[in-house]
């Protein structure tokens, strides 16, 4: 009989502790961690106030191993008055270009916007050594032509999330689909060829908009009508009687300038022999 209470007693007092701890919400089944995750869509966030964020991966051996360490760090983060952010590069492509991981793990010091690459020792008493002395003020901030909000590094992001892209849609073709390694490379070559030759065309488009030759330049008159064979003999008859005129009146002009070299040469004879004249009277 008692057996059979105690059992019973069990049985309810079970489901009643999962109905608390469900209750409870999921502080009571685990810790929350203090560490904030960023994205490409929060990361702007680092750009106020003072943050330490790690750049990890989750296959990496180094970054497992301070995990613990970083957690232990970031239950210190309210009493130093700073932030504490962690990245997965595999999921976040565009933030691993945009701060130019190449290493793991990396971790980088942000104060009102300037940004610093942490080297020291990965434990937790390093980190808040590195805070609450200020060791940070000790290493030189990344140039701004190279921060995270440059147009270089924002370029750099958007090439990482491309290439992110590419990657997994290598991996529905190849899996989902069940097309070929081969096949997925010939869908990509032939995709890179046709957005080369639009580009391609845009840029002729808009050379040939900005610097036309001459060629396809528009002619002075394109805009006179084909006229009727009349008119055309009319024209014609005009021009040539225009040129006679012209011819004549170079004539003219010819006639005259002879008869006015005639005259100077004649006049020129005459004041010789006076000039001559004169002269021999003085002798």
């Amino acid at each position: 009989m008692a057996a059979s209470v105690r059992r019973c007693a069990v049985a309810w007092l079970v489901p009643a502790a999962g109905l608390l701890a469900l209750l409870a919400g999921p502080g009571a089944l685990g810790k929350r961690s203090d560490v904030k995750t960023l994205t490409d869509e929060t990361w702007r966030e680092l750009l106020q106030g003072e943050w330490m964020i790690e750049f990890y991966a989750p296959w990496c051996p180094a970054c497992q191993n301070l995990q613990p360490e970083w957690e232990k760090f970031a239950e210190w983060g309210e009493d130093l008055e700073i932030n504490i952010a962690k990245v997965d590069v595999t999921e976040q492509p565009g933030l691993s270009g945009r701060f130019v991981i190449t290493a793991l793990p990396t971790i980088y010091h942000c104060k009102d916007g300037e940004f610093r690459r942490y080297q020291g020792q990965r434990t937790k008493n390093d980190f808040i050594n590195f805070i609450s002395d200020q060791e940070w003020k000790s290493i030189e901030p990344v140039s701004s032509w190279f921060g995270p909000c440059s147009v270089l590094m924002s370029s750099m992001s958007a090439l990482f999330q491309l290439s992110m892209w590419i990657r997994n849609c290598h991996n529905y073709f190849t899996e989902n689909v069940g097309m070929p390694v081969w096949g997925s490379y010939a869908v990509f070559a032939l995709a890179t060829l046709f957005s080369g030759l639009i580009l391609g065309l845009i840029m002729v488009f808009l050379a040939d908009c900005l610097c036309p030759s001459k060629r396809h330049r528009p002619q002075p008159h394109h805009y006179q009508k084909k006229l009727a064979p009349e008119s055309a003999r009319l024209l014609k008859k005009l021009d040539e009687e225009q040129e006679a005129d012209e011819e004549d009146l170079s004539d003219d002009e010819a006639e005259d300038k002879e008869l006015a070299d005639r005259n100077s040469s004649t006049n020129a004879v005459r004041q010789r022999p006076v000039n001559l004249a004169a002269a021999t009277d003085k002798s």
